[in-house]
């Protein structure tokens, strides 16, 4: 008779720890709406005002986004070949994008194929000069080529461009 009911009492007592272990580990139920407002309520006119003194802060510190700036990827990635004593030692491969003027995004678009030609340019001439060899990431090797981009966009933008940003960038050797 025991052997018959072993089973059933083992289901039971295994459900019972398997709940009992569920609440024990459930999260924390979040405070319904109505209570958060209810205990927020007090410091509304307090946490108003501090939010705009940091907001304020913010912008004048440069800590949070500039309302007066907008960030547009360029469409495609650009390839660069680099060669090596006559032959392709490699491709470079670089995602770029442009901190602007808020409202610019329309004429980066209308102007993009001026841009690419003019960023092209500029990429071919860096992996000429040998900007590609090597540790190619180091800060003092890419500084230079994020001022060259920079001023070419400025060239067909206009002074609205304030940086291009390498996005990514990697190298495979062939």
């Amino acid at each position: 008779m025991i052997a018959k009911l072993l089973p059933v009492i083992l289901l039971i007592v295994g459900t019972a720890a398997g709940i009992g272990a569920g609440i024990m580990l459930a999260p924390s139920p979040e405070p319904k709406a109505e209570q958060a407002a209810g205990d927020m309520g007090d410091d509304i006119d307090h946490a108003d005002g501090e939010e705009a003194e940091h907001a304020q802060e913010a912008g004048e510190d440069g800590l949070g986004p500039d309302p007066n700036r907008e960030y547009i990827k360029i469409d495609n990635q650009f390839v660069i070949p680099v060669v090596e004593r006559e032959n392709l030692s490699s491709l470079v491969v670089i995602a770029l994008s442009l901190e602007v003027k808020t409202g610019m995004s329309d004429k980066v678009h209308l102007y993009e194929p001026k841009l690419r030609d003019a960023f092209l340019q500029v990429l071919f001439d860096h992996a000429n000069m040998g900007g590609f060899r090597g540790a190619f990431t180091r800060s003092d090797v890419l500084n230079p080529l994020r001022t060259a981009l920079r001023e070419a966009a400025q060239r067909e933008l206009g002074k609205g461009v304030y940086d291009v940003l390498i996005v990514e960038i990697s190298r495979q050797d062939v």
